[in-house]
């Protein structure tokens, strides 16, 4: 059999592309990533060499597919249930951060002006199906 890669999945940053790296290689499945030394050490080319790509060889590319579909993509809470909308009761709920406080704000700026993290975010949920932000507590 032809002993070629093919590219199934691409991102932004090799920190995402290694979360799944790892949990193909758990599975037995080998796995190559290109452009990943690139963008470590210029991430602001990502977007133009078409970020990391994860590669896998052409036999296993239906399994890895498998499992990478098999990924849980939305929020779960602490205990590992699934967060639902209270509006709609979908299961497609994402957590993002807010700027929406003057603290907030502020910690933004901070961490603009010094190229730091910022100290003080909000998180939401938002519901992809109803667009509906809230809060779990």
């Amino acid at each position: 059999m032809d002993e070629t890669f093919k590219t199934i999945a691409r991102f932004q940053y090799t920190t995402e592309a290694q979360i799944f790296k790892g949990r193909l290689e758990a599975e037995g499945i080998e796995v190559f990533l290109q452009d990943h030394l690139t963008i470590d050490t210029d991430p602001l080319v990502s977007n133009a060499i078409g970020g990391v790509k994860l590669k896998v060889l052409t036999k296993d590319v239906l399994k890895a597919n498998h499992i990478l579909n098999s990924i849980q993509k939305y929020s779960i809470d602490d205990e590992g249930n699934t967060i639902n909308c209270p509006n709609c009761n979908s299961e497609k709920i994402e957590l993002f951060s807010t700027i929406k406080s003057f603290k907030s704000f502020f910690a933004f700026l901070i961490g603009l002006l010094f190229g730091t993290l910022p100290f003080h975010t909000r998180y939401k949920y938002k519901c992809e199906i109803c667009k509906k932000e809230f809060n779990t507590k």
